[in-house]
């Protein structure tokens, strides 16, 4: 039995949507034909305030239009004074030409900026000096615009100076040598010594944290000066030249607070991200990732990183609860490219590079030192070997070559952009092919994106966009595993180059399987996913200062892997060969309507919203597979016996109401709320609905009168507090379930067996954030310092309980405690040089998180008694055992708990652990388990240079992390002191030494031929350390124009990934990816080293 929620009129707008989305592509003909006009009907605006302030009218155009207004200090006088402008039915350029008769002010309109400034330039007349010089010149930006209103003065006299006028140009009588300091606000500040006659070009470049006055934030945007949330926006400009197919591995490093484990280096493989620690044991811990205002999900999908303009991290409470039950894990934000009010511009980007397995400190062991282990077990002469004489230590084949080989990688996209005021366009595809570095591995993404935003009329904007991709991937499963595992006496091949049987009886190890032969047969495994996503928006401008928004989204997943296993491969033989086939359909459904309100009047300015938005899933899956086929045959309609045949639908909804509200008071008192209103499907009736809310205030100390420190540029203290909720990760648990199977049938009927037992009680899980934070930037942002503090409460954890399997059901989903995570994070940076030619700046970020489990539920004994429950919970990874985890009232949820290793015994070699009195023991059923430590790190981050001579660029990314262990489980089945014997061994680390005799201090037990001894069993013998220091990336570039060739700028760089490791781990990486909060294991039968990337590529923009 189940239920769906649904909300019936809203289900019904989609239809209409469905088809308005074939509007997009009849005007994306129509769009790049034309070339941007001056188009007056989306400008104009309604009737304001006859007398005003120069800057209230501006502040008026900045609200109620897309045009930004920037202006030197030199003009803050003329802004303070009175005009009267009637703006009925006028432009805005009407309104500018108005306002500059009655002022001595000039304005230019540069794409979505409006620059302001003085009439004429300003030249102080000075004394008569002997080596008088006249200079003139012009400022341009970037792309050759002029700037105007740039302040140019000489350097240590700012009474010499001018500004320049509408055409970025300026004339200075000035002292022969002077140097001029060239600023605009936006821009990095340039010097330039002058010499006589000299006619000046001077290009300003941007400074990315003051031209980012405008941050994307939950449903809207606000400017970062009315910003009380901790947030952090990276944007396109410092994502450039980086190579990863993975949107999540993109952050790493770059944001304080947020932890990426970029994943294995197979082909395709994404990261986990974790912002300021787990605060949850239900389902995911992955943010909730938002982009172009439709919630995705708890992963980017299949995004292209080639079409990202910004992405904005919501970490606190104030900044992710108008995101209800969705945001407890943070919320990354991301906005794609756009078309721009501008000619067409055409994109062209080609990277092309190597790849190659980067095995940290694993070695495996060759013929020789693999042969002069087993001489040295304790028991050598029980080697029962057939093959087992002093000739195998000149036997040295390797496995690891075979397996491997230089990976390739390409990655081409295509990009157009332009349009006008009233019809603008982005269209973009891409193609990215990486062939692993490990055979037998590939991965290939098609992407496509298309943005359209037309404005028919001054009141409508409609904006309907369409992506989609596709992902292949070949994981033939084989030689990762063989590569380590296999021994290098024995050789795939005969004396003929021909292939050995399996279990070849000239073998060493007889008992192996030769996987080249598998791969002759046919075997392979692959997966295909198709994602297609159309979008309908519009906003419609009711007054001036209220808007209506729709954002509508529908989104379709397809996925298939299929798998062939050939009769006579080592895997297929025992059942005549197999034939898998999975397929998972996935449809989901989107719909926000928002009403806006934005008003100034006086220095009081108010934005507000309320909103209504509804999302459903429906997803089915098929699961197959029958064995005993012909040869060849690789299809289900070809295998004798059916041995699974089974499928399920699933459903979903959300139904949410929220406002939210922003005050400031002369910018510089500022206020935020929120409140949330959420109803879920998979919550019983009493339960359905949650309430979340937030509240936040911040400070603008520098704009306060009495503050006197002209270095500052930006001061602002911020404090908030807010909740955010959190929804079982199953989609029924209210309910008793049944699961119909053949495997319970009666006279041929299927019969059903209970699966859960539902819970009509259970409640959102909550948890409360508060926090405190600092901005601060010195010295025209040469310095920049960012502090927050937080500490984050969470109640009612939903949790499956293990119960008993007598009736079938394992679990129940129950409310089960509380958890606490405590923290801090700061980033820092500075420009060490800023000059005309060089620009030289450093940035770094630290986090700190320490979780802690607050409380949980009680359990009955038999004899009627209650206690506080302790779980003991696995990781799932499968691999040589596990590396168990306790969760106990008052300690880290990441904490191991295993027996305590205790050492070797320096008299007879035996390992130890400790018993639960503390005396060491050699008997490992008398080990006692114990809290080993804990897996998540107590500072982590990342810190950057870049360096800039004129047109050449240098980038280093680094990352690091301390305190943190990994449980190395490759150790368990690589060092396992001849448990093994069928697979080869590691070399022991540097400082490991092995007991041979009485009295020897070692750290590795002696080794026996099929060792009895248990001193491989889970313990925290292979609990290691994963302090490391990465050299993530680097990366060099050269610019260039060529407008001979219609070039307006080309981009030549290289880019190295992955290039560093600094760390005492003895395994591959030390930073492989989370499962619930746990760090997983690292080599193994299924884990695919991480591999050293190096890309050339070349940017050109037409």
């Amino acid at each position: 039995m189940k239920k769906k929620m649904t909300i019936g009129w809203i289900n019904g707008c989609f239809m209409p949507i469905y088809l308005l989305l074939g509007v997009f592509l009849a005007m994306e003909g129509s769009l790049f034909p034309l070339h941007a006009a001056d188009y007056r009907g989306s400008e104009n605006e309604q009737r304001v305030a006859i007398t005003q302030t120069v800057k209230q009218v501006l502040g008026y155009i900045e609200r109620n239009s897309n045009y930004v207004v920037l202006y030197s200090n030199n003009v803050l006088s003329e802004l303070e004074k009175k005009v009267s402008v009637n703006t009925n039915g006028k432009a805005v350029k009407e309104i500018l030409n108005e306002l500059s008769s009655a002022t001595n002010l000039e304005y230019k309109i540069n794409a979505r900026q409006i620059t302001v400034a003085k009439k004429a330039p300003i030249a102080v007349p000075q004394p008569q000096q002997n080596a008088i010089i006249k200079v003139t010149g012009q400022v341009v930006d970037e792309n050759g615009e002029t700037i105007p209103g740039a302040n140019v003065v000489v350097k240590g006299n700012a009474g010499i100076g001018a500004v320049t006028d509408l055409d970025g140009k300026f004339t200075l009588d000035v002292p022969q040598g002077s140097a001029l300091v060239v600023s605009f606000i936006g821009y990095v500040s340039q010097e330039h010594v002058v010499k006589a006659g000299e006619k000046l070009i001077v290009k300003l470049l941007p400074d990315a944290q003051a031209l980012d006055e405008v941050v994307v934030v939950g449903y809207g945007v606000q400017k970062k000066e009315s910003l009380t949330g901790a947030m952090q926006t990276v944007s396109s400009g410092k994502l450039k030249d980086i190579t990863t197919p993975s949107v999540e591995n993109m952050l790493n490093g770059k944001v304080a607070g947020v932890y990426v484990a970029p994943g294995s280096g197979q082909p395709g493989a994404s990261g986990a991200v974790v912002i300021r620690g787990q605060v949850t044991l239900n389902g995911t811990t992955s943010p909730l990732w938002v982009i172009d205002g439709v919630i995705v999900g708890s992963d980017a999908g299949q995004l292209n990183p080639n079409d990202i303009e910004t992405m904005t991290i919501l970490k606190d409470a104030s900044s992710t609860a108008i995101y209800g039950s969705e945001g407890a894990n943070g919320v990354i934000v991301v906005t794609t490219k756009s078309g721009k009010t501008d000619k067409m511009s055409v994109n062209i980007s080609a990277k092309m590079g190597i790849s190659s397995l980067n095995n940290g400190k694993l070695e495996m062991m060759n013929g020789a030192e693999l042969y002069d282990l087993y001489s040295n077990f304790s028991n050598s002469g029980d080697i029962s070997f057939p093959r087992w004489s002093s000739d195998l230590r000149n036997s040295n084949f390797s496995w690891w070559d075979l397996a491997t080989k230089t990976g390739f990688t390409q990655d081409y996209n295509v990009s157009l952009q332009g349009g006008n005021e009233k019809l603008n366009s982005f269209v973009s595809v891409g193609v990215y092919d990486e062939k692993g570095a490990v055979k037998g591995y590939d991965y290939t993404r098609y992407n496509f994106r298309a943005k359209t935003a037309y404005k028919p009329y001054k009141w409508l904007t409609v904006k309907p966009s369409l992506s989609g991709a596709r992902r292949d991937i070949n994981d033939t499963q084989y030689s990762v595993g063989a590569m380590y595992s296999m021994f290098p006496w024995d050789s795939p091949y005969d004396e003929n180059g021909g292939l050995v049987p399996h279990r070849n009886s000239g073998w060493v190890n007889n008992t192996a399987t030769n996987y080249l032969l598998d791969l002759s047969y046919g075997d392979k495994s692959s997966s295909r996913y198709l994602e297609f996503m159309g979008n309908f928006d519009f906003d419609i401008k009711l007054t001036d200062w209220l808007t209506f928004s729709s954002i509508n989204s529908y989104k379709y997943i397809s996925y298939a892997s299929e798998s062939y296993t050939a009769p006579r491969s080592s895997g297929g033989e025992s059942v005549q060969g197999r034939v898998t086939d999975y397929r998972w359909e996935v449809a989901r459904r989107f719909t926000d309507q928002i009403l806006r309100f934005s008003k100034n009047f006086n220095k009081h300015s108010v934005q507000a919203l309320a909103a209504h938005e509804f999302k459903d899933y429906w997803s089915k899956t098929l699961d197959a597979y029958g064995t005993g086929l012909i040869s060849g045959f690789e299809v289900l309609n070809a295998t004798a016996l059916a041995e699974k045949a089974k499928g399920g639908i699933s459903e979903w909804a959300v139904d949410s109401y929220f406002l939210k509200g922003n005050y400031s008071y002369d910018n510089k008192y500022l206020v935020e709320a929120s409140l949330r209103h959420d109803g879920a499907s998979n919550f019983g009736d009493n339960n359905k609905w949650g309430n979340f809310f937030s509240i936040s205030a911040g400070w603008n100390v520098n704009r306060e009168e009495w503050f006197k420190w002209d270095f500052v540029n930006n001061l602002k203290l911020r404090v908030s507090y807010g909740t955010v909720g959190n929804r079982p990760d199953a989609l029924y648990p209210q309910y008793d379930l049944y699961s119909v199977s053949s495997s319970y049938s009666y006279d041929g009927v299927p019969g059903a067996l209970i699966s859960q037992i539902g819970n009509k009680d259970l409640t959102w899980e909550e948890t409360r954030t508060i926090g405190v934070g600092l901005d601060l930037s010195m010295w025209e942002e040469r310095f920049r310092f960012t502090f927050d503090w937080y500490t984050k409460n969470t109640d009612n954890i939903l949790y499956a309980v293990p119960v008993s399997g007598l009736t079938g059901v394992t679990s129940i989903y129950r409310n089960v405690g509380k958890m606490e995570n405590k923290g801090f994070e700061f980033s820092i940076g500075g420009d060490i040089i800023r000059t005309k030619d060089w620009l030289w700046s450093i940035d770094g970020n630290l986090g700190h998180n320490k979780n802690q489990l607050k409380d949980l539920y009680q359990t009955r004994a038999a004899d009627g008694t209650t206690s506080t429950a302790r779980l003991v919970i696995g990781d799932g990874s499968g691999i040589a055992g596990s590396a168990q985890r306790v969760l106990e009232v008052g300690t880290p949820i990441d904490t191991y708990w295993m027996p305590e290793w205790a050492g070797v015994n320096p008299e007879n070699g035996a390992p130890q652990w400790y018993d639960a009195d503390g005396n060491k023991t050699s008997a490992y059923a008398d080990a006692a388990y114990r809290k080993c430590g804990t897996a998540n790190p107590k500072i982590f981050g990342g810190f950057s240079t870049a360096l800039r001579w004129k047109d050449i660029d240098f980038n280093a990314v680094f990352g690091y992390s301390l305190g943190g262990h990994i449980y190395n489980y490759s150790r368990q089945e690589y060092d396992s002191d001849g448990t093994y014997t069928d697979r080869n061994q590691m070399k022991l680390k540097d400082g490991w030494t092995r007991w041979e005799k009485a009295g020897d201090i070692a750290t590795h037990p002696v080794a026996s031929y099929n060792n009895k001894s248990n001193s491989n069993k889970m313990s925290s013998r292979y609990i290691e350390s994963n302090d490391f220091l990465k050299l993530r990336s680097v990366s060099i570039g050269y610019n260039l124009k060529l407008p001979q060739y219609y070039i307006q700028n080309m981009r030549i760089f290289f880019t190295g990934e992955n290039l560093l490791t600094f760390t005492g781990y003895s395994g591959v990486d030390p930073e492989l990816p989370a499962s619930d909060g746990a760090v997983m294991g690292t080599t193994g039968p299924s884990v695919y080293p991480s591999v050293r990337k190096y890309m050339f590529g070349i940017n050109l923009t037409f």
